[in-house]
């Protein structure tokens, strides 16, 4: 496993970005594009559809734009997370503590809701008041997941998978390691001998 001060081993073109609900994957991975020029797809875009309703279209969808040369996306959903990583070349760990992340998911969705941000497809967040009546309200369901993703993420580091895995513990490591080792990743080809 990477720390956010190592060397890559060579400049990635197809990237996941793992971490639990709320943690800032979407954020990091657009600014991953952003750093290496190469197209952020986000995942829930593709999965959503109107009425927070899935998209038959989703698996497909994903298999398309995984199939060209370079991609960042987030490693979520679990029909499609291992074809992901079956085609990834690095697999970014955003592993924020749990304090961190249940502040940001709520901020997120109060502000999102009070502000009636149209999201994927149409879709708002629902009330605040769904908090207390859906078990899967994306607040409940980034604590419930938390553990969760880090073990996946984890057991997927140890298996040495050949997909290397960088770890970032806060956003001041994300943004340290996309200005030092993700910029100044060799490009292919280039002999560092």
């Amino acid at each position: 496993m990477l720390g956010p001060t190592d060397a890559l081993p060579h400049r990635p073109r197809r990237i996941l970005v793992a971490g639990p609900s709320g943690s800032g994957k979407t954020t990091l991975a657009a600014r991953i594009a952003e750093v290496l020029d190469v197209a952020h797809v986000e995942l829930d875009f593709l999965f959503h559809g109107p009425g927070w309703t899935p998209r038959p279209s989703f698996e497909e969808d994903v298999h398309r734009f995984s199939a060209g040369p370079a991609w960042v996306t987030e490693w979520q959903y679990g029909s499609v997370r291992d074809h992901l990583l079956e085609r990834a070349d690095l697999l970014v760990w955003l592993d924020l503590p749990k304090t961190v992340v249940m502040h940001q998911v709520t901020r997120r969705t109060v502000v999102r809701r009070l502000r009636r941000q149209v999201l994927w497809n149409g879709n708002v967040e629902p009330p605040l008041r769904a908090f207390f009546s859906d078990p899967n309200h994306i607040v409940r369901w980034a604590w419930k997941t938390h553990r969760t993703n880090a073990a996946r993420v984890s057991v997927l580091a140890r298996q040495q998978s050949g997909v290397p895995v960088v770890r970032l513990r806060s956003h001041t490591e994300a943004h340290h390691w996309l200005q030092g080792p993700l910029r100044t990743s060799p490009s292919p080809g280039t002999d560092l001998t």
